[in-house]
């Protein structure tokens, strides 16, 4: 399985912090936001990733990552994605770094202590989604459930008035490889964008999309106030005594 990272777009929410450099290179507490996705993935055993990334800062990430040895990467890519096409179009990029394979997406914006590796281990067709219990779910996509199976969701809705539930669909999914046929179906929308909610519908009316609540903590940081939460959270984590995430990527690659 291939990983995939998607760090794109200006990061307006955050002006004028994004005025100096990329969104997903602002700090979280004592590391560049980037590094917990990419120790999301290594941990859980994908060391072949790509990084999809734009603006004006793309090149800043260089600097910070170089090859990713030090993070446990065996293999690096950056792919550029030249206009705010939104996130589907972005994971359109990576089409031939896939080759083939499944691949397990996380937005660069993605912070969490969850372990993944079973999910990614057991992974076999289909979509899988990881949902997690939010305080505001209007700001993602949210599940519809079934009201007679709630193990079902029927509908992903996208950035609903009204959430039917308190799930969000977090930035983290894996896929097979139909998604890029997939995102070659969609027409843009409303916004411009083509939308990883569509994406993830098609595999709905496909009847090959499971889902999972993430185990631990997770959270964006795309605003202030969650950027803030983000960086409480993992300050209080090490000063509990919980390693950095950049020392898991480093045991996961010497395990």
């Amino acid at each position: 399985m291939k990983g995939i990272i998607l760090a794109g777009g200006l990061g307006s929410r955050l002006y004028p912090l994004t005025f100096a450099t990329n969104k997903h290179l602002l700090p979280i507490y004592d590391q560049p936001m980037i590094y917990y996705p990419i120790a999301t993935l290594v941990n859980a055993g994908i060391d072949h990733i790509m990084i999809v990334t734009g603006g004006p800062h793309a090149g800043h990430f260089l600097r910070v990552l170089r090859n990713g040895k030090h993070l446990g990467i065996r293999h690096l890519e950056y792919a550029y994605q030249e206009n705010e096409g939104g996130i589907a179009e972005a994971l359109s990029l990576c089409q031939e770094f896939a080759g083939g394979d499944d691949v397990c997406v996380i937005l660069g914006d993605n912070t969490t202590d969850a372990d993944i590796r079973d999910d990614v281990e057991g992974f076999t067709d289909g979509a899988l989604l990881f949902l997690a219990s939010v305080s505001d779910p209007e700001r993602f996509g949210c599940p519809v459930f079934d009201p007679g199976d709630s193990s079902r969701i029927l509908e992903i809705e996208e950035k609903p008035d009204n959430p039917q539930s308190p799930y969000a669909v977090t930035g983290l999914y894996i896929y097979d490889n139909r998604v890029f046929d997939y995102i070659s179906r969609l027409a843009p929308s409303d916004r411009g964008e083509l939308e990883i909610t569509d994406v993830n519908n098609w595999y709905i009316r496909d009847d090959s999309l499971r889902w999972t609540v993430l185990d631990g903590y997770w959270s964006d940081a795309g605003t202030f106030e969650s950027l803030y939460r983000a960086g409480r959270f993992w300050a209080e984590r090490r000063a509990a005594g919980v390693e950095r995430a950049d020392t898991y990527s480093a045991t996961a690659q010497s395990g």
